[in-house]
């Protein structure tokens, strides 16, 4: 099996699968994290600068079209602003409607700027952690002990599409401490509750009749770029037409500085959006040197610009002093970091500019497109080169970059950005690869999306050919298999259908020197634990367990092999096997967590569960207690309901059985909270339910002892009560607890007689301060 395949390979409802020897963090583009740099003839705009973040808000919208000065505006803003708060801003685009790596940059971005966020980059490492169940919580516990101001700034938020990426921002600025504030640019009002905040008076807004030039910032724009003063009724006239729009007056002052009758120029000049694009074609375009329109031409190909990308696709040797001449004769061109070694060229000049490309020298577009993608892929730039190759229609080599360097993707916790990539390579016709749509399957599973497992794996199994081979696998079909039955069938009513692919993909992945071998039977035993088929999956898993193979495993899927099969005997009362299971991975997992940290919750929360329940069943409560803390701390950060519940509720027990009521209380209220969630499984929820009525009978004893209570409440009693402790109406109630109405009204009746209360708020007050909920 190749090395590359060790350190991918595929899991079977185990988790996530990266290299077990180090957290990779993105090289981050550091050109996004840069508040662009001002240009010499730009006006600073007091009126404007004194809307932006004005003390005691928390967002500031500024939303406007392409080319009203928003970036610029918002720019020269954070370089003042500078003085008294840090500054962390993120240039958004395209790539980054994805939750992990809108909330890698914008984290590193944070950290950048205060040094915060170091645990929040830490868990976004880890493939398969959603964001808001973990890095989002972390920054914002960092950012609430920072006493000094920080400003987060969002350019061009419109981009983004994702809703988990809006419910994060929003996530965030909802729990905002008072000294940081967000600011967010974009062509359209971000999808944040800005009604409520304008109600509360917590925003601030800048629209496109703020950003409009009056006459007199129109005359100081036009005279510092073109050194021409208009007589006031040309220019009055001027400003009329243009509507103060900022891209039409950089155009006017182009217009005024090569015309020999300014005056006159500037009254041809029409102003609208229309006007413009023609304008730029006829008049800008045709006016360029030979040299210079070339070299604009066919480098608008290109999203960035630098001397050293331009000159490998242009096939020169002097971008870099061509990059700067245009920028300082003003255009079009916006550097993009202080060095000027980076530049954009404006949207509307770029479009000109690449439908003349397109006109004069079509053939060369592919050409110079995939040059680009080599230059990128040269500097490990993987993703820039994917999106170069998908331009120029070279499907092949798209798709062959994704799965050679599928490990640079998922390391980094990219899993959105490959699955966009693959399926934009799939929707213009790439070949139908098996181990490239497993691959993509797998990345649907990092982020959440079963219902594009399912498609992907049905695809590659119609796609598959006898001859073909998916490395670490005896049978390509098996490995399709395995993956939608772990990841593809995540419903309760799928369990049965997840147990007939497993047990399918098992006949056919006969070679137990392969790791799909061992993989396959780990998907057949978790299918058979969400049957309750404890026994059958212990015997599945001591097959798994003897193969040699399981050498090969990346050690996350290793640590949770051990952790299920250790589960799955403590089920079966099988205490010393499980324990023999635990100690055998012990000093791996232990290297795992020093290194990793909370980002290996999906590699190690099974374990210290059953390590927990382990040292409880043999009655040493202070190690099982400490084991399941730290199961709690990784369930919370790996954000699955069934694995909080049960790790919440084996605390509780250990902490019942320490003596502390309290913490054993507060650990089934966080437990019930996250019940009442989906996705929660069956099993978790009668764990649950058995903690609480315990717990309820001893609060019952006790409160007896103590002649706080004078009748015994009955199990069915309990349940009702609690129930009562929640907004679900009594129908609502009968129906949870699969009785009728009048019966659940029958148990509160007996509850208010018992207890001695007249209400529903009463006894759920009463029944908490005798500590039965």
């Amino acid at each position: 099996m190749s090395e590359r395949l060790r350190a991918r390979g595929v899991s079977a409802r185990m988790g996530t699968m990266v290299e077990a020897t180090s957290v990779a963090v993105a090289p981050l583009l550091a050109l996004k994290l840069t508040v662009p740099p001002p240009r010499e003839d730009e006006l600073e705009r007091e009126r404007l600068l004194a809307q932006v973040a004005p003390a005691g808000v928390r967002l500031c919208a500024v939303v406007a079209p392409a080319g009203w000065g928003k970036t610029r505006l918002m720019a020269q803003w954070a370089v003042r602003a500078q003085a008294r708060a840090a500054v962390a801003w993120l240039t958004l685009d395209a790539g980054d409607d994805d939750p992990h790596r809108f909330w890698s940059y914008l984290v590193t971005s944070v950290r950048e700027a205060t040094g915060l966020g170091g645990r929040a980059l830490e868990m976004l490492s880890a493939p398969g952690v959603d964001p808001l169940a973990a890095a989002v919580p972390l920054l914002l516990d960092d950012l609430s002990g920072r006493r000094l101001p920080l400003v987060v700034v969002l350019d061009d938020y419109h981009v983004l599409t994702n809703p988990r990426v809006h419910e994060g921002v929003e996530l965030l600025l909802s729990y905002l401490p008072p000294t940081v504030q967000l600011v967010v640019g974009g062509r359209a009002d971000p999808p944040l509750p800005l009604a409520r905040l304008r109600a509360r008076g917590e925003l601030a807004e800048v629209r496109v009749d703020d950003l409009r030039f009056t006459v007199t910032e129109s005359a100081a724009v036009l005279e510092a770029a073109s050194g021409v003063h208009l007589p006031a009724a040309e220019l009055e006239s001027l400003c009329r037409r243009t509507e103060g729009w900022a891209a039409s007056l950089r155009l006017v002052a182009l217009t005024l500085v090569s015309s020999q009758d300014p005056v006159a120029a500037a009254g041809r000049f029409g102003g609208d959006d229309r006007h413009v694009v023609d304008y730029l074609s006829d008049e800008v375009l045709e006016g360029l040197s030979c040299s210079d329109r070339r070299f604009l031409v066919r480098s608008s190909v290109l999203e960035q610009l630098s001397g050293a990308l331009c000159d490998t696709v242009l096939g020169q040797d002097d971008s870099a002093t061509l990059l700067d001449d245009l920028d300082r004769r003003g255009l079009f061109l916006q550097p993009l970091d202080h060095r000027r070694q980076w530049y954009r060229c404006h949207g509307l000049f770029r479009d000109v500019l690449r439908r003349e490309l397109d006109r004069s020298a079509p053939a060369m577009v592919r050409e110079l497109q995939g040059r680009a993608a080599d230059w990128f892929a040269d500097r490990d730039e993987i993703e820039q080169a994917v999106r170069y190759r998908l331009a120029a229609g070279d499907l092949r080599a798209a798709t062959g970059l994704l799965l050679a360097h599928e490990s640079w993707f998922f390391e980094r916790g990219a899993a959105g950005t490959y699955l966009e990539l693959g399926e934009r390579a799939l929707a213009r016709g790439a070949p139908l690869d098996a181990q490239v749509l497993l691959m993509l399957a797998y990345a649907s599973a990092l982020c959440g999306r079963s219902d594009r497992v399912r498609a992907l794996c049905d695809t590659a199994a119609r796609s598959l050919d006898a001859g073909v081979r998916i490395d670490g696998w005896h049978s390509a079909l098996a490995g399709v298999l395995t993956m939608r039955a772990a990841y593809g069938r995540p419903g309760e009513d799928e369990a049965a259908a997840a147990l007939a692919d497993a047990r399918l993909a098992v006949d056919l992945e006969v070679d137990p020197t392969e790791p799909g071998h061992v993989v396959a039977l780990g998907a057949l035993a978790a299918a058979q634990v969400r049957l309750d088929a404890y026994g059958d999956a212990a015997a599945t898993l001591r097959t798994a367990w003897a193969c040699d193979s399981r050498a090969l495993l990346p050690t996350p899927v290793l640590l949770q092999t051990a952790g299920l099969y250790a589960m799955v005997l403590l089920h079966l009362d099988d205490v010393e096997h499980a324990h023999a299971v635990a100690r055998e991975v012990a000093v791996t997992a232990a290297r795992t967590q020093d290194a990793w940290g909370d980002a290996a919750a999906a590699a190690l929360t099974w374990l210290r569960l059953a390590e927990g329940r382990i040292a409880y069943r043999r009655r040493d409560l202070d190690a099982a207690t400490a084991l399941l803390r730290r199961a709690v701390a990784l369930a919370e950060v790996w954000g699955r309901p069934t694995e909080q519940v049960m790790t919440l509720t084996s605390l509780a027990q250990a902490e019942l059985a320490v003596g502390d009521r309290s913490r054993a209380r507060d650990a089934l209220s966080r437990a019930r909270e996250v019940a009442q969630t989906d996705g929660c499984r069956p099993r978790a929820r009668a764990e649950l339910e058995a903690a609480e009525t315990r717990l309820g009978r001893g609060a019952v004893r006790a409160a007896r002892r103590v002649g706080r209570l004078h009748e015994e409440l009955t199990d069915r009693e309990l349940s009702v009560l609690r129930a009562l402790g929640g907004p679900a109406s009594q129908r609502e109630i009968a129906a949870s607890l699969f009785l009728s109405v009048n019966t659940v009204k029958g148990y509160t009746k007996s509850l208010y007689r018992k207890l001695g209360v007249v209400s529903r708020t009463e006894a759920v007050e009463r029944g908490r301060w005798l500590g039965l909920i």
